[in-house]
C-alpha cells in the first residue's frame, strides 16, 4: 500500500493515462489513487491538484472519473449525478444504491430526519412491508469544500417504476380500477410508516413510484417526515393548496395528514368522471380522513368489491 505522499508523487510525473492506468487493473490503480488523493480526505493544495490531474487522466483513459469517499463502512463509490433535488443530489453508487447529499448544509436535518424515519421503519415496521419503502445502508456527514453535509445512502428502485406525476402527463385520467391498486399500495406504505411512529408529510406524485406491470409501489423521499403527534416543519410552496388544514395552522401531524395527502394524489390519477360512490369516498377521505390507513384500505376494499367484484390483474398501460 503506497502512502499519500508517494501518491502525490507518482501523479506529479505522470505525463499520459498509460503512466498510472497502463496495468492490468487500470480501474483498481484510480481507485486506490483517488482514495490518497480526494480532497474531502486529504487536506492540502498539492493533493487537491493532484487528484484533479488524476481525474482528468482517468477521463482521457476512458474511465468514468467517478470518485470515492472512505466512511465508516468502507469505500463508497461517487457516480455521476441521478437527480437533483431542491434539497439535495443524487448520485449513483453502484448498481442499486443512491448516495444522497444535502445541497446545502441547511438542509443537513432533512438528510438526517430521512435517516431517522427509514432506519425506525426498518427497526419497527413489519418486515413483509419494508419493500414499500427505500432501505437505508448508511448516513453519514460529508465535507466537500470546507462545508459538512449530511449524506444518507439509499437504495435505488428497480427499473421499469414510473411517478405518478410521470403518469399524470402521459395519461390524462385513469381509469378507477387501475387507480385502486395504486391507492391501495400507498395506504400500505402509510400504515407500515405510521406504525413505526412516523409520518411521511410529503405524499405528493413526484415522491409515489409505481411498477404499471408488476403493480409494485416504492414511497420515496423521507426527508420531510417527523414523529407522529410532531408538526410539519417544511411546507413545498407549490402544494400548499394539497395540505390538510393542520400544517399551515402547525398543528401536530397524524396519520390523518398522510391519508388526506395521499387521497389527493389519487383523486388527481382518476379525474372527475368515475362512479359516485368513489366520488363520495374521495370527498370523505379529504374532508374527514380517518387516523388509521389499515381501516380506510378495509374501507376501499368493501367499496371495490361492490363496484367491480372480484379483483382481477390489469396491466397499467402508459
Amino acid at each position: 500500500m503506497i502512502t499519500t505522499a508517494e501518491a502525490i508523487a507518482l501523479v506529479s510525473a505522470a505525463r499520459t493515462p498509460e503512466d498510472l492506468f497502463g496495468g492490468d487493473s487500470p480501474r483498481r490503480a484510480y481507485r486506490r489513487l483517488a482514495r490518497l488523493l480526494h480532497p474531502d480526505l486529504v487536506p492540502g493544495a498539492e493533493a487537491a491538484e493532484c487528484f484533479a490531474k488524476l481525474v482528468r487522466l482517468w477521463a482521457a483513459h476512458g474511465g468514468d472519473a467517478e470518485a470515492v469517499i472512505t466512511t465508516g463502512r468502507g469505500t463508497l463509490r461517487v457516480g455521476k449525478v441521478f437527480r437533483r433535488g431542491a434539497t439535495a443530489v443524487l448520485y449513483e453508487s453502484g448498481a442499486d444504491a443512491l448516495l444522497k447529499v444535502a445541497r446545502s448544509h441547511a438542509d443537513n436535518d432533512l438528510m438526517r430526519r430521512e435517516a431517522d424515519a427509514l432506519s425506525g421503519i426498518e427497526r419497527d415496521g413489519d418486515p413483509l412491508l419494508l419493500p414499500y419503502v427505500p432501505r437505508l445502508a448508511e448516513s453519514f456527514r460529508y465535507r466537500s469544500g470546507g462545508v459538512e453535509r449530511q449524506a444518507n445512502v439509499i437504495s435505488r428502485v428497480p427499473d421499469g417504476f414510473v411517478s405518478l406525476t410521470e403518469i399524470a402527463e402521459r395519461r390524462t385520467v385513469l381509469d378507477p380500477r387501475d387507480a385502486a391498486w395504486i391507492w391501495r399500495r400507498l395506504l400500505v406504505a402509510l400504515g407500515a410508516a405510521h406504525r413505526a411512529g412516523v409520518v411521511h408529510g410529503a405524499v405528493f406524485g413526484h415522491h409515489v413510484l409505481v411498477h404499471p406491470i408488476d403493480h409494485g409501489l416504492v414511497l420515496i423521499d423521507w426527508s420531510q417526515s417527523v414523529p407522529l403527534g410532531s408538526p410539519l416543519t417544511v411546507l413545498v410552496a407549490r402544494h400548499r393548496d394539497d395540505y390538510p388544514p393542520e400544517v399551515p395552522a402547525r398543528r401536530p401531524a397524524t396519520e390523518a395528514t398522510d391519508i388526506h395527502l395521499a387521497t389527493r394524489c389519487v383523486a388527481a390519477l382518476m379525474g372527475e368522471r368515475v362512479p359516485t360512490a368513489i366520488r363520495r369516498f374521495l370527498r370523505g377521505s379529504l374532508i374527514g380522513p380517518p387516523r388509521d390507513a389499515w381501516r380506510l384500505l378495509g374501507e376501499l376494499d368493501d367499496l371495490l368489491d361492490d363496484l367491480y367484484g372480484p379483483r382481477r390483474y390489469r396491466p397499467l398501460h402508459l
